[in-house]
């Protein structure tokens, strides 16, 4: 296992090619330090963990690296379920060009009036929009903005030593953007 930048992360997740609608997310606070931490998870890309924080406010840094190859028995519990009330979350790739960008205005327009004048849930809503925007990856997420879910201490415990790095190369970042020292 190897760390590497965020953004490289979240490229392989949005270039896997695996089934968008099948990723789930766990993200919260850093258990010590400044930023937060997320594990995305599917079935046929593995378990990703991204280490990020706002160098300021327009700029977050961050280190990841894929956990596991695949979810097995004992990493499946730990990561929400569709059906499970809760957040949700999407990684979105901009449109290639002028015409792909007005062709998925077109089919969000077209999304939206079907689901508004026919009965709906919020999930199939969510999961027909995230179709139309061509989302690469997009899924159920237990997410705490000022806390850390119980599910994210158990995916910390079970990657226990990719933790480690991962957390020993966002805090030498930290250090050398000198963030945790305040205004200078």
């Amino acid at each position: 296992m190897r760390a590497r930048d965020w953004k490289d992360i979240l490229a392989d997740v949005t270039d896997s090619g695996v089934d968008p609608d099948g990723w789930r997310a766990v993200a919260g606070h850093r258990e010590d330090g400044l930023g937060e931490e997320l594990f995305l998870g599917h079935p046929d890309a593995g378990v990703y963990e991204l280490k990020t924080y706002a160098k300021n406010p327009l700029e977050v840094r961050g280190v990841g690296s894929r956990v596991a190859r695949r979810i097995d028995d004992d990493i499946e519990p730990l990561l929400p379920r569709r059906d499970a009330d809760g957040g949700r979350f999407a990684v979105q790739s901009p449109p290639e060009d002028e015409d792909h960008a007005e062709s998925m205005a077109r089919r969000l327009e077209e999304t939206v009036k079907v689901h508004a004048e026919a009965p709906t849930t919020p999930e199939d809503l969510f999961t027909d929009v995230m179709d139309a925007i061509d989302s690469p990856a997009f899924g159920p997420m237990e997410y705490e903005f000022d806390g850390r879910p119980d599910r994210l201490d158990d995916l910390t415990a079970e990657f226990a030593d990719a933790d480690d790095l991962l957390t020993d190369d966002l805090e030498d970042l930290i250090d050398e953007d000198a963030v945790g020292r305040g205004f200078q």
